[in-house]
């Protein structure tokens, strides 16, 4: 589990959920002089020069480093008006949207209502007022940088939202209202603004595209108001997707990030930027060394729209993509389990226009690889409205270059469709490798809830003996491989040319209640 770096003020009553339980499983290794006894001397020998290597790689002290950048991290500090919310126990300083809200949800759940582990009954409950009563003034605290001189604030956006009042104050005490420029909860960085009659220190951004796991880096934060807190560490992981939001792609850090360190600067050796410390894993309240910082690369174009605009606009393809799985990847004829399945296009939409078609595969977006679904949705996310983009797709077992134009994302994107209905009619049934499926006539249709213009044959049962299939009762088979099916022989026809192929699985493109994605189906013998 993680949980935000941020530890704001608040009642003693909720101070106990700030915790989520987890179980951190690990090992000790242990370092220094010790050889074990039937170690040979050339291996003895190899052990020495690694060590004499990390030690004169590793600085000897971090003073100077700290001294130099610390004057510019400083303390973010918020008010709000609370109330009593009825049945839905909150964080302070984790409004609704925060994206790591889910993260307390579960916490709940799992511990109880009122805290911590036990549930009712356990320690440090109280009372609360009723639902609307206020409750007077609850703040949060946590950290932030100044990335220019003329006054403009880096930190989280779960630091400040939600926030009536929000105060910087620096390393030397002095204290400062701000004003927000501008946030986006997505990737979980605002920016803000402060005045002040003497010159301010400023940090620089790095290259997180350069970091490398097992890089030296510094954390620095200003959690409390008392001074800054420093710790080192290395990073140990690069893209950790720790579910905040649909830009996840962490820098995971094995350093001690503090408590109240949400907002807070991660410097390379040379003092520049290289990620936002936003969330640590936390199985007791506290930090056991494990952080996750956003990383520079995705901050600065945030943090630069939000200058510039105030809000952040993020370029749109319009496809609904999907993982390659090893299943689909032999289906469509991938030697590779890399790249973005294309499962729908959005009419009239850049990628529509494009040529972009249903069943591509993405392998590359602007010239870089397409590795994950998170490669692809990152960089269209990145590209500018207007900007043109050659992406290379398979079709058909070919490669291809297609260019499209992006466009800018829509304020509201269609959400997915709810889950299938029952079972269709019985009628007409057709058995093939375990599915039984029937013709999608129009009262199949309506009791499913779908449009006049789905076409396809619906699946009414799953046999047992067919073990685990990628398709369920309801659903509604649009295509089997490139041929679109409207009736049980159409399908059953297009999996036996498949089989006679010598291919061990085909795929098929199923509409689940409106939402259509597509699924590998292995060939067996009816």
């Amino acid at each position: 589990m993680s949980t935000p770096a941020n530890a704001g003020r608040a009642p003693r009553s909720s101070r106990v959920r700030r915790t989520i339980a987890a179980v951190l499983l690990g090992t000790t290794v242990l370092t220094g002089p010790f050889l074990i006894a039937n170690q040979s001397t050339a291996a003895a020998a190899e052990s020495a020069l690694t060590q004499n290597a990390l030690s004169q790689n590793a600085p000897g002290s971090f003073a100077d480093l700290a001294a130099k950048v610390s004057p510019a991290v400083v303390n973010v500090s918020t008010t709000q008006q609370a109330k009593a919310e009825r049945g839905n126990p909150r964080m302070p300083g984790f409004p609704p949207g925060s994206p790591f809200e889910e993260f307390f949800r579960q916490f709940q759940d799992q511990f109880g209502q009122n805290g911590g582990p036990g549930g009712p009954g356990g320690d440090d409950q109280s009372e609360g007022p009723s639902e609307g009563q206020p409750r007077g003034k609850v703040g949060s605290l946590g950290s932030g940088f100044i990335i220019d001189a003329a006054g403009y604030v880096v930190t989280n956006n779960h630091v400040i939202d939600g926030a009536d009042e929000i105060k910087v104050t620096l390393q030397d005490g002095t204290e400062l209202p701000a004003t927000l420029v501008g946030r986006d909860a997505k990737t979980d960085i605002a920016l803000l603004k402060v005045k002040s009659d003497k010159a301010l220190p400023a940090l620089d951004w790095g290259d997180s595209d350069a970091a490398r796991v097992g890089d030296w880096v510094m954390a620095v934060g200003n959690p409390f108001g008392l001074g800054g807190t420093v710790t080192k560490g290395i990073i140990s992981a690069r893209g950790r997707d720790i579910h905040s939001g649909p830009y996840d792609d962490y820098l995971q850090l094995d350093a001690a990030i503090n408590r109240g360190n949400s907002g807070g600067p991660t410097f390379t050796l040379d003092g520049r930027v290289i990620g936002i410390n936003t969330a640590i894993y936390s199985p007791n309240g506290g930090s056991v060394g494990i952080g996750f910082a956003i990383p520079s690369n995705i901050a600065k174009q945030v943090v630069a729209q939000l200058k510039e605009n105030g809000h952040v606009e993020r370029g749109w393809l319009g496809v609904k993509i999907q993982e390659i799985s090893p299943e689909i990847a032999e289906s469509v004829g991938l030697s590779q389990t890399k790249g973005a399945l294309v499962a729908e296009v959005t009419p009239d939409s850049p990628a529509a226009k494009a040529g972009v078609r249903q069943g591509d595969v993405i392998l590359a977006y602007g010239g870089k690889p397409v590795n994950t679904l998170r490669d692809l949705t990152r960089r269209v996310a990145d590209t500018k409205a207007g900007d043109t983009v050659d992406m290379t797709v398979v079709r058909k077992g070919k490669e291809t270059t297609l260019t499209a134009h992006i466009a800018p994302l829509p304020a509201e994107q269609r959400m997915a469709a709810a889950e299938g209905a029952g079972p269709a009619a019985e009628s007409a049934v057709e058995t093939v490798n375990g599915l039984k499926l029937a013709p999608l006539d129009g009262a199949t249709r309506s009791r499913l809830g779908l449009g006049e213009g789905v076409k396809g044959v619906v699946v009414t049962s799953v046999s047992p003996q067919a073990g685990d299939l990628p398709v369920r009762p309801g659903d509604v088979i649009v295509k089997v491989g490139d041929h679109s099916v409207t009736s049980p022989t159409e399908v059953t026809k297009s999996l036996h040319e498949a089989e006679k192929d010598g291919r061990k699985a085909v795929l098929l493109l199923v509409n689940r209640g409106g939402n259509e994605s597509f699924v590998p189906l292995k060939l067996v013998k009816a």
